[in-house]
């Protein structure tokens, strides 16, 4: 879980470190020193963009500033990639609800509610994130040959990290956003590919007929205003059983 605590100056670990003071920082940043102020007494204001862009210059990694770790840093030239720990675990995001017809406002300026949870690696791309997605309705609780329910989990791999080693084809089950409103309402759903010569459809694997198949054609990714995009490949499910 993301560390929401307010304690006095969290950055201090980080800045010893790097070796950089709070006003560089600052500078290096292109922000106010009043911002970094409230920051670093406040991790809370930490959002994910922010700490992308604070890992380079510290010399550490996302997960370790959003965790607020710093014994998770590795000063290298590739701080910034999520790697196995000492634990043979991850970190990884929760990266949103799929749900596929329900459209939601996109406020990508809004992460304090950013949900961390930790992961064995992917051992077909180790270095890759990974990501969690929530699931909400039926419209995968047939996929064979194993149904995708509401209220489990999704582990999934960001689509423009593999895009050049996994290309779109027949079975492969993704997940897919919808935007309109200039980008401002969105929908993310899982579906299952279905390749053909001039389109490719994305496929609900339903028992409720309402849900139906995204259809694109190649030359096209968009239509009435409605921008499709492969967010990501779905690796596997996770179940929790009440007890």
């Amino acid at each position: 879980m993301l560390n929401k605590c307010r304690m006095a100056n969290w950055l201090a670990p980080f800045l010893a470190v790097s070796k950089l003071s709070q006003e560089q920082l600052a500078d290096e940043l292109g922000v106010s020193r009043a911002t970094i102020n409230r920051l670093a007494n406040d991790h809370s204001k930490l959002k994910l963009d922010r700490a992308r862009e604070m890992a380079r210059l510290l010399g550490t990694t996302v997960e370790a500033l959003m965790l607020n770790d710093p014994s998770a840093g590795q000063d290298s030239d590739q701080a910034a990639e999520i790697r196995p720990s000492g634990t043979g675990l991850v970190p990884a995001h929760v990266a949103g609800t799929v749900e596929a017809g329900a459209w939601r406002e996109v406020d990508e300026l809004d992460q304090s509610d950013l949900q961390w949870i930790s992961l064995p690696p992917d051992p077909r791309f180790p270095n890759v994130t990974q990501e969690v997605y929530e699931v909400s309705g039926d419209s995968m609780n047939s996929l064979e040959p194993f149904p995708i329910l509401p209220g489990s989990r999704v582990v999934a791999l960001p689509y423009e990290e593999i895009a050049g080693r996994v290309p779109l084809r027949d079975r492969l089950v993704v997940v897919v956003q919808r935007t309109r409103d200039g980008g401002h309402t969105r929908e993310l759903s899982i579906k299952q590919v279905e390749f053909y010569g001039d389109r490719i459809e994305f496929h609900p694997r339903s028992s409720n007929s309402k849900h139906k198949p995204i259809v694109v054609q190649h030359d096209s990714w968009a239509d009435n205003g409605i921008t499709v995009e492969v967010k990501a490949v779905v690796t596997r499910t996770m179940n929790e059983l009440p007890f």
